[in-house]
């Protein structure tokens, strides 16, 4: 079964449809990216995911449940856990604080105004836990306001793995990063997908990134389905590179 499943999603914003008529389906473990030019309607497709708006029309299926109407709190416990283009982090803390937040949250404590010693051991594991998998050692006292702009982008990577995703979207992961930051956060991709199996849905611009770490591409183009396909079938097609590759093979 499918992990996550659009079946003829549309959205409309008063007399501007967004979306119309998108299926698209996310298989446990795999690595789907969705493209398209700007104002193709990733962003909208990513709020329906998420739970900002719900569709105007159309189903979305979460491990067989429909959650056209959940609450994207609620989808967040039951696993659709999502970054942001822009970078959402508490930036006046510490890596360390800003992952305590999450594990916390994620674990319930963050009720209580006190928990245990042997509660706040669990917590700690799993705070090293998650710095070791996004290679964040040696920086976890450091305040992430002060972290360049890629180690802040692996922070809020890894507060959303604290949440433990059982499907990870990722919007534009590499945006505003240098090549080095890029090749880290490709090589954290790499990871928590080889090594851990998150299956991942995620919006990028970087197509030698697309073509080099997705299992298979979605492209949009005006709010509609344009193609779907491997990285070699989306290179070779024609109305992609007619509307988004500039006509590049």
């Amino acid at each position: 079964m499918n992990i996550l499943s659009l079946t003829n999603i549309s959205r409309n914003f008063g007399q501007v449809t967004a979306l119309k008529g998108i299926d698209l389906e996310v298989a446990p473990g795999e690595l789907r990216a969705v493209i398209g030019p700007n104002g193709a309607g990733k962003t909208t497709l990513f709020n329906l995911v998420s739970g900002a708006f719900p569709p105007s029309s159309g189903e979305i299926r979460f491990n067989g449940e429909l959650i056209n109407r959940l609450s994207p709190e609620k989808r967040v416990h039951a696993g659709i856990v999502r970054t942001f283009q822009i970078t959402e982090v508490f930036l006046e803390l510490t890596v360390s604080d800003n992952l305590r937040v999450a594990v916390e949250t994620a674990m319930h404590f963050n009720r209580w105004p006190f928990i245990s010693a042997a509660k706040r051991k669990v917590v700690q594991e799993r705070i090293d836990d998650l710095i070791e998998s996004t290679q964040l050692g040696g920086k976890e006292d450091r305040i992430v306001g002060e972290l360049a702009h890629g180690d802040q982008r692996v922070v809020e990577v890894a507060i959303a793995l604290a949440m433990d995703p059982r499907l990870l979207m990722l919007d534009e992961p590499t945006a505003g990063m240098g090549d080095t930051e890029t090749e880290h956060m490709v090589r954290l991709i790499r990871h928590l997908h080889d090594e851990r199996g998150v299956p991942m849905l995620f919006i990028e611009h970087d197509m030698n990134l697309i073509f080099d770490i997705a299992d298979r591409i979605t492209v949009l183009d005006n709010g509609s389905f344009l193609a779907e396909g491997t990285p070699d079938d989306i290179k070779g097609n024609e109305d992609v590179q007619a509307a988004y590759l500039g006509g590049a093979a």
